[in-house]
């Protein structure tokens, strides 16, 4: 009776969520001797897990790849490619130009990013490349300097979906923005539960769209969540938690990627140390929660 009144209790604190937890794998610490590296806030894979690109909050980009054991679990990471994202004139991004939060892969080639700052979605043929605008929709202009498009994601379709890390109060859902023909609208929201803020977002090959959330405690460091939704049209459905990392099991992710192996469904994430020394980059990963 007490662990039935207690599941009932947590399924009211968080909203009538559905609970499916998925299994931890390892905590990869990534190091490199550049001065250029760290603020990762982004990071996006291919299908097998192991191409990658990853963004940094000062519009530094890496590209390469993740070495895995024959377990699967990542051993060391190989970097090809690094560089400095560029703006329309083809000149470095500035401070204020340069806070990518978010990443996802266009239909054909290339990607596109979100910033902070000033707020906007860019697309990038390839990381050396000048970027090509998107149209703003005008609610981007009055989002807080610090806390806009943290979130950035892509159907099969191409449609780009992008979400603003905070909602502006602790009642109000977080808007999803979404670009399709052309035209940004707002279709649905993703409902917010408790002090978790936006941190990262993908569609992964299941066609859903996955919110990877921080919450942040001063004693204890950083507390991650993501939830799980199924888009149907202008709605989002079956709201379902995947995971929850208790404060100080991880360290500040922000960037997450959905592939698939042979096993099923896998989730990487990635942290942002803010280039600072008390802090980590770490690639996590995690199996997630066999499809219904």
């Amino acid at each position: 009776m007490r662990a039935r009144f207690t599941f009932a209790l947590v399924l009211a604190l968080l909203g009538q969520a559905a609970l499916a937890q998925s299994e931890y794998l390892q905590t990869f610490v990534w190091r490199m001797d550049d001065d250029t590296f760290g603020g990762l806030s982004s990071m996006k894979l291919n299908s097998n897990g192991l191409v990658f690109t990853t963004l940094s909050d000062r519009g530094q980009g890496f590209e390469g790849s993740f070495v895995r054991d024959e377990n699967g679990k990542i051993s060391a990471v190989s970097v090809t490619n690094s560089a400095r994202l560029k703006g329309v004139r083809d000149k470095y991004l500035n401070h204020f130009r340069s806070d990518v939060e978010g990443i996802t892969a266009a239909p054909k080639v290339g990607f596109y990013a979100s910033f902070e700052g000033w707020h906007r979605v860019w697309y990038y043929r390839k990381l050396t490349a000048k970027p090509v605008q998107l149209s703003r929709h005008s609610d981007f202009r009055d989002l807080q300097p610090n806390s806009s498009l943290e979130a950035l994601a892509s159907d099969a379709r191409g449609t780009i979906y992008t979400i603003p890390e905070r909602s502006g109060k602790t009642d109000r859902p977080f808007p999803v923005y979404r670009f399709k023909a052309g035209k940004w609208d707002i279709p649905f929201s993703v409902p917010r539960r408790g002090r978790f803020l936006i941190a990262g977002a993908d569609i992964g090959p299941d066609g859903r769209l996955y919110v990877l959330e921080r919450d942040f405690w001063v004693l204890g460091g950083f507390s991650s969540r993501v939830r799980r939704f199924e888009i149907k049209g202008d709605t989002l459905e079956n709201e379902t938690e995947v995971m929850r990392s208790f404060a100080g099991k991880h360290d500040n992710l922000e960037g997450i990627s959905v592939w698939r192996d042979a096993t099923g469904l896998r989730m990487t994430l990635v942290s942002d140390d803010n280039f600072s020394r008390l802090q980590r980059t770490e690639i996590v990963e995690y199996r997630l929660p066999l499809e219904p």
